[in-house]
């Protein structure tokens, strides 16, 4: 069974100030039943517009919303998320993130990592969220 594959880029129409050109992609099904969330940042998906610059909640609020769309197209949710990563550019935005990321997840419970990294792929990201989760079975 192959992999099922949400929506697709490529990385010069993402970054097109770099010579980069990687055919990455948004969400990843894997074996029908694991879904692989690209870590999302305050970019909307559709257009990929920057959102609430120099705003670290509503950046991590359109992660999440990133995260939610994403997770539906593949036949996921929110509540099948097993793991979640928080990178963070600045320590003092924690609180922040946290509180967005945990409204999102009540009653969750994924295992989750946080970690504060020198800078994202753009100085106006300052919040980026991954997430793996599962496509329960139907049985």
């Amino acid at each position: 069974m192959a992999h099922t594959r949400i929506r697709k880029f490529n990385t010069k129409a993402t970054y097109p100030e770099q010579k980069i050109d990687n055919d990455l992609c948004q969400a990843v099904v894997a074996r029908g039943t694991m879904v692989f969330v690209r870590g999302q940042i305050g970019q909307n998906l559709d257009t990929s517009e920057s959102v609430g610059i120099g705003d670290v909640t509503a950046q991590t609020e359109q992660a999440m919303s990133n995260i939610k769309m994403l997770l539906e197209e593949a036949g996921s949710e929110l509540s099948h998320i097993c793991r979640v990563t928080v990178y963070i550019t600045d320590p003092r935005y924690r609180e922040a993130v946290y509180l967005v990321v945990g409204k999102w997840l009540k009653g969750v419970h994924p295992v989750s990592t946080g970690l504060v990294v020198s800078a994202l792929a753009r100085p106006e990201w300052v919040v980026e969220v991954e997430a793996t989760a599962v496509i329960p079975d139907e049985g």
